[in-house]
């Protein structure tokens, strides 16, 4: 379904990819499974807010929460991640999207977080940005960028009194990118799961009765057609 003027996407769009788990479980399949057909489904909706103009697509990959699965999980998990940061080097002149990592990836294999560089350094002339949140957590986010700001404070390269919203914004992984707009989170869960709580302050969220790795550009053309019939009064009448 095409979008008329009036439901262009907005420019900034977020994606909590919940409910791989419980689409491969209705199917009888390993948890894993799940996993492999979201990724296909992330592919799919990058591709597809690339071609409707998005300029920055921000999913929830994998949170510091998500430690706490089973090994195997994990493992299945971080074999897709790897998988797909190879292919995207492979193809990364055809495709021209920027990558991002939002996340302490020091916690990833030294392999993987190679591979993260690899890809960040690569495409930082490309112009459509898709920032991947792995070991992320949005108290932890915001508490690493206090520690960073009480550091520059101690070497004496701040004073505590400068600190404002939009110095501390500057200290956060998300720094130079604009709030999202728009966080969709599919599953019919109705919760943010701790993904960019400093950043979706006025961001509105679409949750949908979709499981993520059902999620079609059909979907996502609801979700902004139905942020287009919010009223963003941001604190005013």
């Amino acid at each position: 379904m095409a979008l008329s003027e009036k439901t262009k996407p907005p420019r900034h769009i977020a994606i909590i990819m919940d409910g791989n788990g419980r689409w491969a479980k209705q199917r009888g399949l390993p948890r894993t499974a799940g996993h492999a057909a979201g990724a296909e489904a992330f592919r799919r909706i990058a591709n597809y807010c690339r071609t409707l103009g998005v300029e920055y697509l921000t999913v929830y990959a994998f949170s510091t929460e998500n430690w706490k699965r089973s090994a195997d999980e994990v493992a299945g998990i971080m074999k897709l991640l790897r998988r797909y940061l190879e292919e995207a080097l492979r193809d990364m002149e055809k495709n021209r999207v920027r990558f991002c990592f939002f996340g302490d990836l020091s916690k990833l294999s030294p392999d993987l977080q190679e591979l993260c560089c690899r890809a960040r350094k690569q495409s930082e002339d490309y112009d459509v940005q898709v920032n991947f949140c792995l070991n992320y957590g949005g108290r932890d986010e915001i508490v690493q960028a206090a520690r960073r700001f009480a550091q520059d404070v101690a070497d004496g390269k701040r004073r505590s009194e400068e600190l404002t919203e939009e110095l501390l914004s500057t200290y956060l992984y998300s720094a130079d990118v604009p709030d999202p707009e728009l966080i969709i989170r599919p599953s019919g869960e109705k919760r943010t799961s701790n993904f960019l709580l400093w950043q979706s302050a006025y961001s509105e969220y679409v949750f949908m009765n979709v499981l993520w790795p059902d999620f079609s550009p059909a979907d996502l053309d609801e979700a902004i057609e139905e942020y287009h019939r919010r009223n963003r009064r941001f604190g005013g009448v």
